[in-house]
């Protein structure tokens, strides 16, 4: 262990080690206010390793936190950065255990009061949760960012049943890459090389995993806290972003927690709120968690339990762009959830304008399978290249649906949906598509949903299709507040593929849809809808890390067209950070491709890779990780590749590889 004053009144203490109760060792970062009296504890608990990867984002919370009066700690998990041990999977009985046990050894710490707060972002906001389902004692209080309740519904893996092909390959060899790489020398001495090799010798692709659960069985039903909110007891502070995936939870858990919850949903992408990432406007996000931690754990009345249930930016309309520094719109405010000032309306799609099914019904969807190729990007990231461009393209591969030009503003607050009456001759999935189409014919994406048809009786069971029957299904959309303007058209937009996010099934099924018996459902917020008023600091943070970006080579996203074989190519550079140098002198180097293909006319062709070469270099230490994935389909089956190698100083260290088929249940070979 190492300590250092960080800032006036702050000190670090680095490489604390929390020894579980089989003997494993976890390594903590430990930011302390210099004081003589105990103060409570915040935990952020995350595999991305607070020596490098987290490191710049972690100096600008947690001494923050310690200067105003806070011990506040970041703890690598198991098998990464510093930890001893190894990783499996994300979200394991394992790493929860180990919460635990670091929750009850932060309380019993002479320093610490006896009362602990979790805070995280993404896996951070999903473990926050998880733990708090476990209700230690000393948990009082948890901020969830960016983050589900329902692993299945919401993560990486599936949407609306499909299995994603965007991020399933992609998310899971970043996994792989973050894994294989080893402990800091420079923290562990000599002991480092075993450890790595133990994390090496242990690696198994998580692909294979997340594929052999297609549906919602019980490996997705663990650590998703819906199966039982009355687990939670601690306060729970639920925050997303409209240019987040995650976003649906904040109104599932402001409506179903019986413990005290509120909800701020921002124009945000996968980030912190404070962090001056597009699209804005940031907040001061810290001191609004402060006042959270400050009512809850030290007991000062700050106000927040007279905050109402959601904080909502009710975004504007705008011409559609990959990216926008800012995000119009205005904050408003909702007693509960579900809202008094929210209603559904429903327009059935008769009564809407269609070039494709004037004079005729059913309606056959028949959509080139590189629809999608518009989509942007899963999480986005804040970006340029992040956001969906214009939809008309994409509108031009669907069965559309449009308003006359609206006479006044409409404002959408929830989820919308979309209820079809279809028939399918074989597995499919449906994809629908809300957005703002403006006077000059410019398409913004509002919303978006799926359903694998197979899927229509419940996530957690596959119901076969029969050719000869019409069926109504719901689909239902991601969770959005947008408000459309007077001369403006809604625009409902129904497609069989979107490649990349959604897995086709090898043979296209022949999709009809019928109009009549098929609706658009909005949930429009009332226009003289009362609002409270919204007051956020501007963002306030810890001087920053002296740590020198270096950015990525190429283009972040790229789109190829192939006439002559139909096939379109996308490719992506996630950009999650890219090279950089860190002030302890720390060379780190990361490049990352991921491809997505497709024929437009042969859903079999389907596949994608994702390919890292990272480089972890000090003086006379210098370590190289190349991991490359595939995955793509056979005879109807899943087919996945891969391969990791690692050197030391140019010498080989590991290679391995990994080959594996999976079926895909009532799929039909091609």
């Amino acid at each position: 262990m190492t300590i250092t004053e960080v800032a006036t009144g702050v000190e670090m203490r680095d490489h604390v080690l929390i020894e579980m109760s089989d003997g494993v060792r976890l390594s903590a970062r430990i930011w302390l206010p210099k004081t003589d009296q105990p103060v409570p504890a915040l935990l952020e608990y995350l595999p991305y390793r607070k020596g490098d990867v987290t490191a710049p984002r972690d100096a600008q919370r947690h001494p923050w936190y310690a200067a105003h009066g806070y011990a506040s700690v970041r703890v690598d998990m198991r098998g990464s950065g510093d930890s001893e041990g190894v990783m499996h999977d994300e979200y394991t009985e394992q790493e929860l255990r180990d919460a635990v046990e670091v929750i009850e050894w932060l309380a019993d710490q002479p320093w610490c009061d006896g009362s602990v707060g979790m805070f995280g972002i993404s896996w951070g906001g999903f473990n926050s949760l998880q733990v708090a389902a476990l209700a230690p004692e000393p948990l009082k209080a948890i901020v969830t960012v960016c983050s589900t309740d329902d692993r299945y519904a919401d993560d990486v893996h599936y949407f609306g049943g499909g299995v994603l092909g965007v991020d399933m390959l992609g998310w899971a060899t970043t996994m792989l890459a973050y894994t294989a790489r080893p402990p800091d020398p420079a923290r562990l001495g000599e002991r480092w090389k075993d450890l790595w090799t133990q994390r090496l010798n242990a690696l198994e692709p998580y692909l294979d995993t997340w594929l052999s659960h297609q549906e919602r069985d019980d490996y997705w039903r663990h650590g998703s806290v819906c199966e039982d909110y009355g687990a939670i007891k601690a306060a729970v502070l639920a925050v997303g972003g409209w240019a987040d995936p995650y976003r649906n939870a904040v109104f599932r858990l402001v409506e179903n927690l019986p413990c005290p919850v509120k909800g701020i949903i921002g124009p945000w992408c996968h980030q912190y709120p404070d962090i001056q990432r597009e699209p804005g406007p940031a907040i001061g996000f810290l001191q609004e968690t402060l006042r959270w931690w400050d009512h809850w754990l030290k007991g000062v009345p700050t106000g927040v339990t007279e905050e109402p249930a959601v904080r909502a930016w009710m975004q504007d309309s705008v011409r559609p762009a990959t990216r926008y520094a800012t995000r119009p719109g205005r904050w408003v405010t909702e007693p509960s959830w579900p809202s008094p000032n929210v209603s559904e309306l429903r327009t059935p799609l008769r009564a809407m304008l269609s070039r494709d099914a004037v004079g005729t019904d059913p309606v056959p969807v028949a959509t080139p399978q590189h629809c999608g190729i518009d989509a942007g990007r899963y999480f986005p990231y804040g970006n340029p290249a992040d956001l969906p461009p214009d939809q008309r393209e994409e509108d031009g591969r669907s069965v559309c649906f449009d308003t006359a030009p609206l006479d006044e503003h409409v404002a959408i607050l929830g989820f919308p949906a979309a209820t079809l009456r279809v028939r399918a001759s074989g597995p499919a999935n449906v994809i629908v598509r809300l957005c703002d189409v403006a006077p000059d014919g410019s398409s913004t994406l509002v919303a978006r949903g799926c359903l694998d048809l197979r899927r229509r009786a419940g996530m957690d069971r596959t119901v076969d299709l029969d050719p000869d029957e019409t069926i109504d299904v719901n689909v239902a959309m991601t969770a959005i507040a947008w408000e459309f303007p007077p001369g403006h058209r809604i625009r409902l937009s129904v497609s069989t593929s979107y490649w990349p996010w959604v897995w086709p099934y090898p043979v296209a099924a022949d999709v009809e849809l019928h109009v009549d018996g098929s609706e658009l459902v909005l949930p429009v917020r009332a226009v003289d809808a009362p609002s409270a008023p919204v007051h956020f600091e501007p963002p306030e943070q810890a001087p920053p890390m002296a740590v020198v970006f270096h950015g990525t080579d190429g283009p972040e996203r790229e789109v190829r067209y192939t006439p002559q074989t139909g096939e379109w190519q996308l490719s992506v550079d996630p950009n999650y950070g890219g090279s950089r140098s860190y002030p302890d002198g720390l060379e780190f180097n990361e490049r990352v491709r991921e491809t997505y293909s497709i024929r437009s006319s042969d859903p079999s062709s389907a596949s994608c890779g994702s390919d890292w070469a990272i480089q972890l270099r000090r003086p006379g230490w210098d370590v190289r990780i190349a991991v490359s994935a595939r995955m793509a389909v056979d005879d109807g089956d899943f087919v996945t590749t891969h391969q990791l190698t690692t050197t030391l100083n140019d010498e080989p260290v590991c290679q391995r590889a990994w080959n594996r088929r999976i079926p895909r249940p009532g799929s039909l070979p091609a």
